[in-house]
């Protein structure tokens, strides 16, 4: 096998990547050597341990790997000509997220084409809440629609909690069949949304530019907004669990809008609650990895970390490496490509990853996107990326 020593003027002097052709990868319980120059000497060959643990779940522990794994936000959507055929034959996103075999069969679109170290759930951060008796449609064109925003302590009280075996059963037995499929090849990734997100969502009635509605609640009845946000906790609490029963090796927590709250007021209206459900989560799964993304998330990250999450993912308005100084290398960092690179070169590319690989350095990091893939990206660059990321030797 050929390999190719690659450095850049964007990468430190004191380590060199190592790239192979993808098609030289083996498979995850395969012996790999690994080479690394750090500060000018040659360190003998280092053996990996064999293992049949998905190599994702090995690099957010902490073991010697030899390159970060890799998967992308919104891997499985609207730029894959597969999904786009899929969605001609059924037009409602809901239709799509909500039968298993379509559920699996998204999924796997990404995984058959290339590859990625993690297979995420094709779902949508909002589906319990028709399971809490919170009507919503997902409109094509106009995005997530609650037909009727609480907005009193008496609506609160209405929102029941969540039982997953009894309102998204396709959810469990997609999992199921996902790990059968992947077969420890990569990990099984589920996700939820955190509970000021949901909350976030419910409140504006969709989607918002300003959240006025929130922050209305917020601070003119915090104690109903509370109400809300403790049920959406519960909630999401057992929704964790039962995806990590159900097959999900790793389960991601999206609180997307946190970022919109001044750090006094995360530290009201989302770290305690991001806290319990780590707390209460890890009690029950304590070996089960837990992923934190919040985007715009640069004025927050010292606060990220003391959710007690394993893995914190980046936006990418932070620069990796500070943000790992900031973290502190204990914690597992995911990201964190730009996803508009992705409309760049495939040498643009390329140096990017690069890039974001050398700062967050060899240990605990998962390379992804600092966002979700984006509607129009070419899916000959995102197979680009994966080439490259997945050819990558520390």
């Amino acid at each position: 096998m050929s390999i190719l020593q690659v450095s850049t003027s964007s990468l430190s002097s004191s380590t060199l990547l190592s790239i192979s052709p993808r098609k030289s990868l083996s498979s995850p319980k395969s012996c790999r050597i690994v080479r690394c120059s750090v500060e000018g000497t040659t360190v003998t060959e280092r053996k990996v341990s064999a293992t049949s643990e998905p190599l994702l779940l090995r690099a957010v522990k902490g073991e010697v790997v030899d390159r970060p794994p890799v998967w992308l936000m919104r891997q499985a959507g609207r730029y894959m000509k597969s999904y786009q055929t899929l969605c001609e034959k059924y037009p409602s996103f809901r239709d799509r997220s909500e039968n298993a075999d379509l559920v699996v069969e998204i999924s796997l679109q990404p995984w058959k084409v290339f590859k990625p170290d993690g297979v995420i759930l094709f779902s949508d951060i909002l589906t319990p809440l028709s399971g809490m008796n919170i009507p919503f449609d997902i409109v094509k064109g106009k995005g997530p629609i609650i037909f009727n925003p609480p907005q009193s302590a008496a609506d609160v009280a209405q929102v029941r909690e969540f039982v997953p075996e009894e309102s998204v059963p396709y959810v469990g037995e997609a999992l199921r069949r996902l790990r059968n499929e992947v077969n420890n090849e990569a990990a099984v990734l589920g996700f939820v949304g955190a509970p000021f997100t949901l909350s976030s969502y419910v409140i504006e009635g969709g989607s918002s530019k300003n959240f006025t509605q929130i922050k209305r609640l917020a601070f003119s009845q915090p104690k109903v907004l509370h109400a809300l946000l403790q049920k959406f906790t519960t909630s999401m609490i057992t929704y964790i669990r039962y995806q990590a029963d159900s097959g999900a090796q790793a389960v991601q927590i999206f609180d997307s809008w946190a970022t919109e709250l001044s750090p006094v007021d995360f530290e009201e209206f989302s770290l305690p609650y991001l806290k319990q459900i780590v707390e209460a989560v890890k009690q029950t799964h304590p070996n089960l990895p837990l992923i934190l993304y919040a985007s715009g998330s640069g004025g927050l990250l010292e606060r990220l970390a003391r959710t007690g999450v394993d893995v914190v993912s980046l936006d990418w308005t932070v620069d990796m490496a500070e943000g790992r100084d900031r973290l502190g290398r204990d914690i597992a960092v995911q990201g964190n490509v730009d996803p508009g690179v992705l409309f760049g070169s495939k040498e643009f590319i390329t140096s990017r990853i690069h890039d974001t690989v050398k700062k967050a350095g060899r240990d605990k990091h998962i390379l992804n996107l600092g966002h979700g893939i984006k509607v129009g990206t070419p899916e000959e660059n995102v197979a680009h990326f994966f080439e490259v990321a997945q050819g990558i030797r520390y």
